[in-house]
């Protein structure tokens, strides 16, 4: 069984791998009985929307996690995926604007992903 954090680094490296931005990762652990982390992303189309929650779901069920829910769709622009300690949430830009979930949950603690990204070798 994984942790919260092996969670949320397969995760961030999935966002990664399928060239999400704005990756933010807050620690709600403290503020919230929700989840431990959520995970905040934006995608460039709707079609980038859905195709990084497939990978995400994807790469979580190759490692024995499947999400408890999935909610919204990429017509909406905007999908949340619940693994229950890790909460992802996936926008298109004007979304995550209008909801500013990192506005709602500032309490929490932003947490730096940057040695959570494993390193590709881009060498052809």
């Amino acid at each position: 069984m994984l942790t919260p954090k092996d969670i949320v680094c397969f995760i961030i490296n999935a966002l990664d791998n399928k060239k999400a931005h704005s990756i933010k990762l807050l620690k709600t652990r403290d503020v919230t009985i929700l989840a431990d982390y959520f995970v905040i992303c934006t995608a460039n189309s709707s079609t980038q929307l859905k195709t990084i929650a497939d990978e995400v779901e994807k790469v979580l069920k190759e490692k024995g996690e499947t999400p408890l829910r999935r909610e919204g769709d990429r017509r909406c622009g905007w999908m949340l995926i619940d693994f229950g300690c890790v909460i992802v949430h996936l926008f298109l830009k004007e979304e995550r604007e209008y909801y500013t979930l990192e506005r709602l949950w500032a309490d929490a603690e932003d947490v730096d992903i940057n040695d959570m990204i494993t390193v590709r070798d881009t060498a052809i």
